[in-house]
Formats: structure tokens, C-alpha cells, sequence
């Protein structure tokens, strides 16, 4: 039997649930037996809050690492018994049973990579929506449409730098290595104790996001070269609308957040990062994750783990209420992962 974590409506834990392991996929698909599930702020939100575009009930999740069961007539490059890891596309694909919350998850097979051995289930599951949002934010025409990333060495410098608010953050740690390896510098912000983390992650420049002259001071650097935009990667959007305000440049802002009425200043482009279609509209920025980047930069050794997991003492699909838990209370540079087993 398959276990699934299902949410039957916001507002209330999620309730475990018994179905048959599934028996037919999609040519495109593959049956992945979850070895580790991973947290991120929208599961602990959709649990929460009744946003329009969700609709109940539905298995919650998008971040899963295992091991590949079955795959169908029409996937190349995969095997049963492959290590993977995968982003689960249930809600964004009208398929509410496809969550990552569940022991058994089918998975278009363009949003998993292979998984070298160097690397844990544990590890590998912390990639997936982060990886994934940056890339849609950094190099789909849609958003800020930067040439993808590359494992070549060195590293071609374009002479032109990038900023992201909320470099210590899942998707700004993703953020950053992404942009080096496409030969950008690199100006972030975090709190100080989170410095030495994203200046191992490749940030050039770092800045102190609670200091008040923290604004002026990032425009002051900006403006000494060439800036290809903005990516609000956590927190308020406002600060990086600012930033792209005060800026004599013409910066754009992609955010991984709503952008609030009245947060982006007259002349200031500010747009969220909305990857709906779900595998679709990921297919244009895969040469950076999946089917591109991400596997190759795995295999050499380049791309560090980000944010690092840490793993909560109770396992199975019991755990994952228990760390979706704490994700509400609030994380900080790292991400909370459930184990199978």
C-alpha cells in the first residue's frame, strides 16, 4: 500500500491516508519510492491559508528525494533503482494526488535528476522547488532572462553583477551559485551570523539586511558597474523595489513573494516568479536544473548543498506535521527534512 499525507482543507493538520501503490503512469512519468520529503514556507502556507488558485483536498509537497520504481514507454535516461532526486507538480498540474507527501510519488521525469553517490537522500532533497524558482526567476525570458550557468573552469566572467535579497534563504543560496556559474558578481544580503554561509556559497558581496543605511549603501556598490537586475529572494519585496528605485539604473525585480499594492515606485518593473503550467513552463530554464546544470555540477563536486538539511527525530509521514510545525515558527539558512525511514 501507499501512505499519503492528505490536506483536506486549510487550517487543520493533515490526516494520513492508505490507497493502492499506483500501477499506471504517464509515458512521461516516473514512480519514485520516497526516501526523504523536504519543507518549504509554501507547504506550511497552503496548510494554513486558503489561497484561490488551491483546491482542496490535496497531498501537500514538492521536494522528495528516492529511488525510482517504475518508469514509462516514453523517459529516457532513467532506470528502476536510479537515485533521484524530483519536484512534484500535483497542485501546479491539477493532479492534487501527486504531492510529495506520500511514500509513492509520480513524477514528470523532466523535473528529476539523477543523483551522484556522493550525495544523501538527505542532502538531495533540500534542491528541488529552491533550484528550480531561482532558475525560472534568473533565466526564463519571462523574468530576468540571464544566460544559463555552466560547469566549465573557469567560469566565464560576463564583467556585470547581480543582487539578491536573501542570499541565506533556500532559493537565494540556489541563487547565488547559479549566478556565479553563469560569470556574474554577486551582491546579497543575510544577517551577519549568516556572512560566512552565502560567502561559501560564492557572494562577493554581502550586507547586513537589519543595518539602516543598508539600502543606500547596496545602490552606492551597484552603480559602480553594470547591474542585470534585481531577485527578491525571502523576506519583504519593498527593500528590493527600493534598491531598484534609488539604483541610476534601470533594474528590474523578480520576487519570490506577492508583490504588494504600491510596493514597486513609479518606473520601478516589479513581478513575482509564478511558474504556472506546471513541467511546461520549467522546460525552458531545465538547461539550468534537471535535465542540464544541476546533474552535471552534482557530479563534479561544484554545487554545494543549500540550504543545509536538518532532520527531524520523527520519520515517516508522522514527521512531516512535526516539521511542517516548525517551519511556521520560522527557519533560518536551513531546511527541515522527514525521513522515509
Amino acid at each position: 500500500m501507499n501512505r499519503s499525507l492528505w490536506q483536506d482543507q486549510a487550517g487543520e493538520p493533515g490526516v494520513i491516508r492508505e490507497s493502492p501503490i499506483p500501477s499506471n503512469i504517464a509515458d512521461n512519468e516516473i514512480l519514485v519510492k520516497v526516501q526523504a520529503w523536504a519543507m518549504n514556507p509554501a507547504d506550511a502556507m497552503v496548510q494554513d491559508v486558503p489561497l484561490p488558485f488551491i483546491k482542496y483536498p490535496l497531498i501537500l509537497g514538492e521536494d522528495v528525494a528516492g529511488t525510482v520504481e517504475k518508469i514509462g514507454s516514453a523517459v529516457d535516461g532513467f532506470q528502476a533503482g536510479d537515485r533521484v532526486l524530483g519536484l512534484a507538480l500535483g497542485a501546479a498540474v491539477a493532479k492534487p494526488e501527486q504531492g510529495a507527501f506520500q511514500e509513492y510519488v509520480i513524477l514528470d521525469h523532466s523535473m528529476a535528476c539523477k543523483l551522484p553517490d556522493s550525495l544523501s537522500f538527505t542532502e538531495a532533497s533540500v534542491f528541488p522547488l529552491c533550484i528550480a524558482t531561482a532558475a525560472h526567476g534568473l533565466f526564463s525570458k519571462d523574468y530576468l532572462g540571464l544566460p544559463f550557468p555552466t560547469t566549465s573552469t573557469p567560469v566565464y566572467s560576463t564583467g556585470k553583477s547581480i543582487f539578491i535579497w536573501g542570499g541565506s534563504s533556500g532559493v537565494g543560496g540556489n541563487a547565488i551559485q547559479l549566478c556565479k556559474a553563469a560569470g556574474f558578481e554577486v551582491f546579497t544580503t543575510a544577517s551577519a551570523r549568516n556572512f560566512e554561509y552565502v560567502k561559501g556559497l560564492g557572494a562577493d558581496h554581502v550586507y547586513d539586511y537589519n543595518d539602516p543605511d543598508v539600502i543606500r549603501n547596496i545602490v552606492a556598490d551597484l552603480d559602480k558597474g553594470e547591474c542585470v537586475g534585481v531577485l527578491q529572494a525571502a523576506g519583504d519585496v519593498p527593500p528590493s523595489c527600493q534598491v531598484a528605485h534609488q539604483s541610476k539604473q534601470n533594474l528590474r525585480v523578480v520576487a519570490t513573494n506577492p508583490v504588494p499594492e504600491g510596493a514597486a515606485p513609479e518606473g520601478v518593473e516589479a513581478k513575482m516568479i509564478f511558474a504556472s503550467g506546471g513541467a511546461v513552463i520549467y522546460h525552458e530554464t531545465n538547461p539550468a536544473t534537471f535535465a542540464g546544470y544541476l546533474p552535471e555540477a552534482l557530479a563534479k563536486g561544484a554545487y554545494k548543498v543549500a540550504p543545509p538539511p536538518e532532520v527531524v527525530p520523527t520519520k515517516g509521514l508522522e514527521g512531516i506535521q512535526e516539521a511542517l510545525d516548525s517551519v511556521k515558527k520560522g527557519v533560518s539558512a536551513k531546511k527541515l527534512v522527514t525521513l522515509a525511514n
